[in-house]
């Protein structure tokens, strides 16, 4: 799982750098295949095992309405989580508990607020 969302992450960052023109898949294998080549350059053979894995299966299993749709949700989801974290912060402001308390809340939701500005950045 953690590996996973490592491949997801570094796939996300590329997207990028890879031209609007091509579909979304087209987009995603070329990340993969990015991603590869720099495993293979740091000699990194369980890197590489696994991101081909993830290449066959982007292949395989890919379509742009798909890869949207999961976008979407991932979306849908980190804005739930923004929102929960703004009901908290507003709760222990509401409390008026210590300002180590307050500091953790206001740090979870400004984690929550980037990532979900990094999701909305992304095509895929």
């Amino acid at each position: 799982m953690r590996f996973t969302m490592i491949i997801a992450a570094s796939v996300m960052m590329l997207s990028g750098v890879v031209q609007a023109a091509d579909s979304l898949c087209q987009q995603k294998s070329d990340a993969i295949q990015h991603e590869i080549e720099l495993a293979k350059k740091h000699n990194n053979q369980r890197r590489v095992n696994g991101l081909e894995r993830a290449l066959t299966e982007a292949q395989s299993n890919c379509s742009d309405k798909k890869l949207r749709d999961a976008h979407q949700e991932k979306i849908a989801a980190q804005r739930a989580k923004v929102k929960e974290r703004e009901h908290e912060l507003a709760k222990e402001r509401a409390k008026g508990d210590d300002a180590d308390k307050l500091e953790k809340r206001q740090h979870k939701l400004t984690e929550a607020r980037s990532e979900l500005k990094k999701l909305e950045s992304t095509p895929w």
